[in-house]
C-alpha cells in the first residue's frame, strides 16, 4: 500500500494555510502547516514530507527564496512549490533557477496545484526509491 503524500504548507497569511490543508486533507493528503521558514525548518526536521508549498513574501526573517534554498540543501529530496502573489511570474522563475519544483500564482487554482503536488510526489518516489 502506497503511503499517504506528506506536504508542508509555509505561508504567513494563516487562513489561507489552514484552509489549503483542509482540502488537501479530503483529498487523503497529510498536510501540516506554519506560518514563517524557521518553523518551517523546524518541522521539516521533525518529519519527512515530500513537498513543499512555500509562499516567497513571508515577514520576518527568510523569505522563500532564501528558505528554498535552505530546503533543497539539507533535504534534496524534498521538492518545493513556490506561490507567489505577485503579478509577475519572475519570484517563481527566481525559485525555480533556486531549485523549486515548480510555482503557482496566487489566487490559486487548487487543481492546478493539486496536478503540480502530484508530480512532485511522484518525482520523490522515484528519487527515494519508494
Amino acid at each position: 500500500m502506497q503511503k499517504k503524500n506528506r506536504v508542508l504548507i509555509v505561508d504567513d497569511e494563516a487562513d489561507f494555510s489552514e484552509t489549503l490543508a483542509k482540502m488537501f486533507k479530503r483529498r487523503d493528503i497529510d498536510a501540516v502547516t506554519a506560518d514563517c521558514c524557521r518553523m518551517a525548518l523546524e518541522k521539516l526536521k521533525d518529519g519527512e514530507f515530500d513537498v513543499v508549498i512555500m509562499d516567497v513574501s513571508m515577514p520576518p526573517g527568510l523569505d522563500g527564496i532564501q528558505c528554498l534554498a535552505q530546503v533543497k540543501e539539507l533535504w534534496p529530496t524534498t521538492e518545493v512549490i513556490i506561490l507567489t502573489g505577485h503579478a509577475s511570474v519572475s519570484s517563481g522563475i527566481q525559485g525555480m533557477q533556486g531549485g523549486a519544483f515548480d510555482y503557482c500564482l496566487k489566487p490559486i487554482d487548487f487543481g492546478e496545484l493539486l496536478e503540480k503536488i502530484e508530480l512532485a510526489c511522484e518525482k520523490v518516489r522515484i528519487t527515494r526509491g519508494r
